[in-house]
């Protein structure tokens, strides 16, 4: 009995070991991502190299967190640093999958194929949060294309909900018709004034939020959003009349960067408590 249990610990262990390393790996694609995305490189066929010197990347050089550390986070061509939160992302991806499959009771002898599906629906959807949180943080800019994919990844989600449990379809088309509704006045709005709305981009980020987590837990994430907003505010205004420099202005907030972040700690904190109910 207790070579039994100790396989099936080691299984788990070996389980959340190759989670995790996914994740790593899915946190350095985050971090690609971010950077080739707002200059319109391409992400897929593009080979890695080093935005420093330009030097294409060996497979060496690409291993997720154990590259940085053996490299010394250092370059291997050029030798300029490279920043550390490459380093943090990668680590901090491998725990939200670990802890992501934690929450949904994934088990190396109990998994079965709606797990699967779910913890991928997941995956897919915190890609596109991540990658539109992480442009919003660097340029202050909801990306379109990334904005575009979070809403296919919610729209086929609500498709598999309704088919594994029929529910109401009024709610979908509802939130169908928003989509449209936003899209088309940010479209007319683009052609009209010639720039981005990016207002009505973080309203349709927060619609892609209530599609895939319902507007009960969306309403949780709108007031830690606001919670996060009124903290950064008090903080920077605090910094800059210290140094004497004007008050900071509303065009400087990274909006979309704190409802994704408010969004990632909701569906932990409610997962969590789901799990010990």
């Amino acid at each position: 009995m207790l070579a039994y249990k100790l396989t099936k610990n080691a299984m788990n262990l070996l389980l959340y070991a190759i989670i995790f390393v996914c994740g790593a790996m899915f946190g350095s694609f985050y971090t690609l991502a971010t950077y080739r995305i707002p200059k319109n490189i391409d992400i897929v066929k593009k080979h890695s190299y080093c935005p420093n010197c330009g030097h294409k990347l060996g497979v060496l050089d690409l291993v997720p967190i154990l590259s940085y550390i053996f490299l010394g986070g250092k370059c291997r061509y050029c030798k300029q640093k490279i920043r550390p939160r490459y380093l943090i992302l990668e680590i901090l991806s491998g725990i939200m999958f670990v802890l992501l499959a934690y929450t949904l009771k994934i088990n190396a002898y109990t998994l079965n194929l709606q797990q699967i599906i779910l913890f991928a629906f997941m995956i897919l959807y915190f890609t596109a949060v991540i990658l539109i949180s992480a442009i919003d943080k660097e340029y202050r800019n909801i990306n379109k294309k990334v904005l575009a994919y979070g809403i296919i990844i919610s729209l086929l989600y609500m498709i598999y909900l309704y088919v594994i449990e029929p529910t109401s379809i009024y709610r979908y088309a509802i939130y169908l018709a928003v989509y449209i509704i936003l899209i088309t006045t940010d479209t007319f709005m683009l052609r009209k004034f010639a720039e981005e709305n990016y207002i009505i981009n973080l309203v349709i980020f927060f619609t892609m939020i209530t599609m895939f987590v319902e507007y009960k837990i969306s309403t949780i994430v709108l007031i830690i959003f606001l919670i996060e907003i009124i903290f950064y505010l008090i903080i920077k205004n605090l910094r800059k009349s210290k140094n004497g420099n004007k008050p900071i202005k509303f065009e400087e907030i990274p909006l979309g960067f704190y409802l994704g972040v408010s969004n990632i700690i909701t569906l932990f904190i409610m997962n969590t408590i789901n799990l010990f109910i």
